[in-house]
């Protein structure tokens, strides 16, 4: 490769500077780097602390957007913000290389390849990186200081603005000023970043935004393992409260005959076993925030005085006869349908409409389209640290099977399958010493098997064809496919094998004929 050249280098500031508005305007970055140098592989990354997070990709696996790069965990990034200034990293170079088994068309660990960091400054503070991948050694030697300064100060700019405009965009949707490097800080912590771009959740996060700043108690309502808390902990950091406590009650967790003392503490002597004052939760959560975490589990006897503490923000101690102020936000989560406890007489009407002065549903993970791979990536990136492996990457079959699940135990299941996924191939992997660790159907500790559930007769000795071809070349699709999937005992998978077709294809198909599938979940042999 040669240099580039002048007038390359004016297109590319040109072409930037016309991305500033536009939504896209990370694709049209990297379109816009690649123009100037050929690449198999590019990353633009933003610095968050410690951690280096992807903005977009191109010529990798989707999953890379959901995994979150420790910097001091992979040497590669460290020497890029140790420099300071680009770098590029001989074929030979014994790093590992932290997209190993990650870029389209390698699965396994990267060829002999060259690799460019380019540091993205502004105000002498570093953004972010841009990193590129060739698969032809020596890609980038001819490069000069110059040229690789120029796209890093464009790129470092295009950055600095794209950040910069996503956090007035914020605050207009917010109605407020909020204090923009806090709100996004304290976004993108690990423990409160909600991973995912599907409609929903977008929609979710403009929600949670939105409400964030004000006063107003929230209901968090969805299924199981969709995150309540993690939305819970986002109100309260982006909230004017965010330096004031969190108190979380798991109000399913608390025995009937000592909510009173866990909510509003208690005096000593006030019943048999109360040895000491205590304070309660109300109290402790006083000018910040108070989780109650399965509200729909407070008996009816409870509900009572909890509701005076939201009325008037006051609480009586157990054993004390003065009330005391306090100011507190109540932010509740149930996995119940509140509307119709109160229909059924098991939860005070006045108490739910307190608590959902500004109700959030969040969607379970099988209507976020297309979010289970960044959040595979992001578990994945997660356990390659906790398990000190240097690479955790997901087979297609794995893949495949993860997007076709339903997930009835939403991201929390999730969680918990790519963990026993990752154990198990680590256990396999361990005496073989390689640097990736793929995680293989093998390994999951379950199979979607597809049955269909409404499938046409078999045919009694001829088929009772009507209408035009296409009709019958349908019937007879219909009848096929119902046939192999018996001799196939409702394996998909197998039935598409022997009908040569490609799976997917075959469930679309299927669907398209009206044969409608279920899918039930079976236990792997151990």
């Amino acid at each position: 490769m040669k240099d580039v050249s002048p007038t390359a280098l004016v297109d590319l500031s040109m072409d930037l500077a016309r991305s500033l508005h536009n939504d896209d305007r990370f694709e049209r970055l990297l379109d816009a780097v690649r123009k100037c140098i050929a690449c198999d592989a590019i990353v633009l990354l933003v610095c968050d602390h410690d951690t280096l997070r992807p903005l977009a990709q191109q010529g990798l696996h989707s999953d890379v957007l959901g995994r979150r790069f420790l910097i001091d965990h992979h040497p590669r990034f460290h020497a890029m913000m140790e420099q300071g200034t680009p770098i590029s990293f001989p074929a030979d170079s014994s790093l590992p290389d932290p997209y190993d088994g990650l870029v389209l068309g390698h699965n396994g660990e990267l060829p002999i390849h060259a690799c460019l960091g380019i540091p993205l400054i502004r105000n002498q503070r570093i953004l972010g990186v841009l990193t590129l991948d060739s698969l032809t050694a020596g890609a980038f030697e001819a490069l000069s200081r110059y040229t690789l300064d120029v796209i890093g100060t464009c790129a470092g700019a295009t950055l600095d603005t794209a950040l910069t405009m996503a956090q007035l965009e914020r605050q207009s949707l917010q109605q407020q000023q909020m204090v923009s490097e806090l709100n996004q800080h304290t976004l993108q912590r690990t423990g409160t970043e909600l991973i995912g771009q599907s409609a929903v959740m977008r929609s979710l996060k403009r929600e949670i935004s939105l409400v964030a700043i004000s006063p107003y108690n929230v209901l968090i309502e969805g299924e199981t393992g969709v995150g309540k808390e993690r939305v819970a902990a986002l109100l309260h950091q982006e909230s004017p409260r965010v330096d004031t406590p969190l108190v979380y009650v798991n109000c399913a967790a608390l025995p009937e005959n000592l909510i009173e003392s866990e909510l509003f503490g208690h005096k000593k002597g006030a019943f048999t076993g109360a040895d000491q004052n205590r304070t309660g939760k109300f109290r402790l959560a006083d000018g910040g925030t108070l989780f109650l975490d399965e509200i729909g589990e407070i008996p009816l006897a409870a509900q009572s005085k909890l509701l005076r503490a939201l009325q008037e923000q006051e609480i009586q101690p157990v054993g004390q006869d003065a009330t005391e102020t306090v100011d507190v936000r109540v932010i509740a989560a149930t996995n119940r349908d509140l509307a119709k406890e109160v229909e059924a007489g098991r939860f005070r009407s006045d108490l739910y409409h307190r608590l959902s002065v500004y109700p959030i549903h969040i969607p379970p993970l099988r209507e976020r389209e297309g979010d289970v791979a960044l959040l595979a990536g992001f578990f994945a990136e997660q356990l390659r640290h906790r398990l000190g492996l240097e690479q955790i990457i997901l087979s297609p079959d794995v893949s495949l099977t993860l997007a076709q699940y339903d997930w009835p135990g939403n991201v929390r299941e999730l969680e918990h399958v790519i963990s026993r996924a990752a154990l198990r191939a680590r256990a396999r992997e361990a005496s073989l010493k390689i640097k990736i660790t793929p995680a293989d159907l093998e390994h999951l500790t379950l199979r979607v098997s597809e049955a269909p559930t409404q499938t046409p007769q078999e045919p009694d000795g001829h088929l009772a064809i009507q209408g035009g071809l296409r009709q019958a070349t349908e019937v007879f699709q219909r009848l096929y496919i119902y046939q192999t999937l018996q001799e196939a005992d409702g394996n998909w998978s197998e039935a598409a094998r022997r009908l040569e077709v490609d799976r997917a294809n075959l469930t679309r198909l299927a669907k398209r004929l009206g044969i409608q599938v279920k899918r039930r979940v079976v236990k792997e042999a151990k």
